[in-house]
């Protein structure tokens, strides 16, 4: 299998998508120079703390596309601790959450977003982790 190891999103102002992630999501951001076409590095989160359980643990799914529904793109999904609070923290820094979250039954709350940049993203508290 290949696994998914990046991500890249567009930006239309640099400085703009790196303050937006700092402060949305308290990612450390590094501005590449001209040599690397301007590139922004995000970390994430670092190698030594990710939990076990959590190495390499990119999932996905396909939904059925329905001609009723707007908005339906591909989509980077962010774990969060607390759904209300990485909303506050999303409008604050400039971004634009799409609704209220939902419950995914077994799963837990999920809503979508705009970035600065109007890329449609995700974020998901997950429900706490059964027996360990």
């Amino acid at each position: 299998m290949n696994a998914v190891v990046h991500f890249e999103l567009p930006y239309g102002e640099r400085d703009r998508i790196a303050r937006f992630y700092e402060a949305a999501f308290g990612w450390k951001i590094r501005k590449l120079g001209p040599e690397m076409g301007h590139y922004v590095l995000a970390t994430t989160a670092e190698r030594d703390a990710i939990p076990d359980g959590m190495r390499g643990a990119i999932n996905g799914g396909f939904f059925q596309r329905d001609p009723g529904k707007p908005g339906q793109h591909p989509s980077v999904v962010i774990g969060v601790a607390d759904i209300q609070a990485a909303m506050k923290a999303v409008g604050q820094a400039g971004g634009e959450v799409l609704g209220a979250p939902m419950e995914i039954p077994g799963v837990g709350q999920y809503v979508a977003f705009h970035d600065t940049e109007g890329n449609r993203l995700s974020m998901l508290q997950p429900l706490p982790r059964q027996g360990g």
